[in-house]
């Protein structure tokens, strides 16, 4: 595992606990995220740094009994809490790294990320492979909670213009890693970036 890796590990690891408690009222705002997903009955959809699991929920609701609810994080305390939760009765939770998903090529519908655009060691990678495994015209939500600008006060730091989730830095990642971005809203309530798998 590289150091990148270690340091996203340790981090949440050390949070996993207590992650839900601290963020509380988040439930409707990844409802609405996951409702601009589109998915339909029997949809297959991927969780990608899915944490303690609380877009599983809204996931399993939009698919239906008969849809595939996936989860993945690269964290086994999180995955841990995401059970204890009851969320792993709403999707299959996997253990593994968003840079080698083990899933076939085309084979999902949409994938869902909530705040997981910061957290990746090789953004451009990474969103590649994520584009692997969904079809063409599958959609993704790059999604957090909390705006940039309230992120940034949050953490106690000023937006720069070289942040990844700038609209034109995220557009042009997007577009190089298989995406092509067809919404962007950064509000303070909600991030929310949606993007087409290009053919």
């Amino acid at each position: 595992m590289s150091d990148d890796h270690t340091h996203v590990q340790e981090f949440f690891t050390a949070r996993a606990a207590d992650w839900d408690r601290r963020f509380p009222d988040d439930g409707p705002a990844y409802a609405a995220a996951v409702a601009e997903l589109g998915l339909r009955e029997g949809g297959r959809v991927l969780d990608a740094g899915c944490g303690t699991g609380r877009a599983l929920p809204a996931l399993r609701a939009a698919v239906g009994s008969s849809g595939v609810v996936l989860g993945a994080d690269l964290t086994p305390a999180m995955l841990r809490e995401a059970a204890r939760a009851g969320r792993d009765r709403d999707g299959v939770l996997l253990l593994t790294d968003v840079a080698a998903l083990p899933l076939r090529s085309s084979s999902l519908d949409a994938v869902f990320a909530a705040g997981l655009i910061a957290h990746l060691p090789d953004p451009a990678g990474d969103l590649r492979e994520i584009a692997r495994v969904v079809r063409p015209g599958g959609v993704l939500a790059l999604f957090h909670p909390i705006g940039r600008a309230a992120l940034a006060a949050r953490q106690g730091r000023a937006i720069t213009p070289d942040d990844l989730r700038a609209e034109p830095n995220l557009r042009a990642l997007l577009t190089r890693s298989g995406w092509r971005m067809t919404s962007y809203a950064d509000e303070d309530d909600r991030f929310l970036a949606l993007a087409v798998r290009a053919d």
